[in-house]
């Protein structure tokens, strides 16, 4: 969710938090940019991110925030933080270890050299409360408290580090809704059942096949229909099937939709990664054409081809797609017609699992994955790239 004002502030105070009921458990952050003469709020930012540690959704933060101070004209930035780590790891006076907040650290400094100047200031809990507010509406949006408390407690919102102490968790779950299972998540999951795309001729190419709309092949059919008929058997199981706008999702979409009795929904967020200027060529013309971005972009995820977009950025955008599904749907079981990007990054999530993932999983087409998200943070695979249908 934002809000802004036009452009043309050159000096801004930037105020970021975030937090986590569970530490790792449900997440979100919030940020606040004011005009450093007047004070007054020139944009804010918050958002649910899913399961995620304090630290984590304060980096969010923190990027959301210098985000939206380029987006006001600013200049110069005074960066307000009630995270001791993060001012430090800014700063450039501690080294950042964890493995998930090594890309958020390097994507918050990608932004900060856009500015003249960035400073970091270490503030108390108490002088941060609007960022602290926002951060807990978007917790509070996106994922049910475990407990009702009857009296007043401490914010959820904060960071936690070996030098800082962590927010206080959200307390057991009721005794009447005991842990569903190894995972200890408890209410009604959504499940998402994450089915790719048929063949194109792009795929049997192994070419980028990335925003071209391209249409299946006559065996691509043939995959979309074998894949329907098992859907077939979930009629009146399946809630929605959802989209990715491109031509080689939605047809494969529309075959099991019109089994389910269904109609398709399109979702933006659902859409293939962006190659740019990489689209059709295959691995190897890609990697002579840029070879030294081609190794980075490899095995560094918020490294972007020529002209398109970073698997950083479509995590983001993912994420937001997979919260307004479950906002949508929660509880019930639907249909996801995507690429390979989109549900991998899917999985990842529900395994809280690090970029290597998207680098390690192989998706075929037509194959079916299914993840559950419960209501209060937790999240289960089921299946991964089963191809079963095809073969029946």
């Amino acid at each position: 969710m934002s809000s802004s004002r036009p452009a043309g502030h050159d000096r801004v105070i930037l105020e970021a938090d975030g937090g986590s009921r569970g530490n790792p458990g449900p997440a979100g952050f919030g940020a606040v940019v004011r005009d450093s003469a007047t004070g007054d709020v020139l944009a804010e930012r918050d958002e649910y991110i899913g399961t995620a540690t304090n630290n984590v959704a304060e980096y969010r933060g923190l990027i959301a925030g210098l985000e939206a101070a380029a987006e006001c004209g600013a200049r110069i930035v005074e960066a307000r933080l009630d995270s001791k780590l993060l001012v430090e790891q800014m700063s450039g006076r501690w080294k950042v270890k964890h493995p998930d907040m090594i890309p958020l650290a390097r994507q918050a400094r990608d932004l900060a050299v856009r500015f003249e100047s960035v400073s970091y200031t270490w503030i108390p809990r108490a002088e941060n409360k609007h960022a602290d507010s926002l951060a807990n509406r978007a917790m509070d949006r996106g994922a049910a408290p475990r407990e009702t408390r009857t009296g007043p407690g401490p914010s959820s919102a904060g960071s936690s580090s070996a030098d800082e102490k962590p927010a206080e968790p959200a307390g057991p779950a009721p005794a009447s809704a005991p842990p569903a299972g190894w995972n200890r998540a408890t209410g009604d999951p959504t499940r998402l059942l994450l089915m790719r795309h048929g063949q194109t001729r792009l795929s049997v190419e192994r070419r980028y096949s990335g925003r071209g709309d391209h249409p299946l092949t006559a065996e691509g059919e043939r995959q979309a229909a074998a894949a329907a008929q098992r859907m077939a058997r979930q009629r009146g199981r399946i809630a929605a099937v959802v989209s990715s706008p491109l031509q080689r999702a939605r047809s494969t979409a529309a075959a099991a939709a019109d089994v389910l009795g269904l109609e398709v929904q399109v979702h933006e967020g659902l859409i293939e990664t962006d190659f740019g200027a990489w689209e059709g060529l295959t691995f190897t013309e890609a990697s002579q054409r840029d070879p030294d971005l081609f190794e980075q972009w490899l095995s560094d995820t918020s490294v972007a081809p020529p002209g398109g977009e970073s698997f950083d950025v479509v995590h983001r955008r993912v994420r937001r797609a997979r919260d307004e599904l479950i906002a949508a749907h929660g509880g019930a079981n639907v249909l996801v017609v995507s690429h390979v990007t989109p549900i991998k990054t899917m999985l990842r999530m529900a395994l809280d699992a690090g970029p290597s993932l998207l680098y390690r999983l192989h998706l075929d087409l037509a194959s079916l994955s299914i993840a559950e998200f419960y209501p209060d943070g937790g999240a289960s695979v089921r299946l991964v790239n089963d191809t079963s249908h095809a073969w029946s």
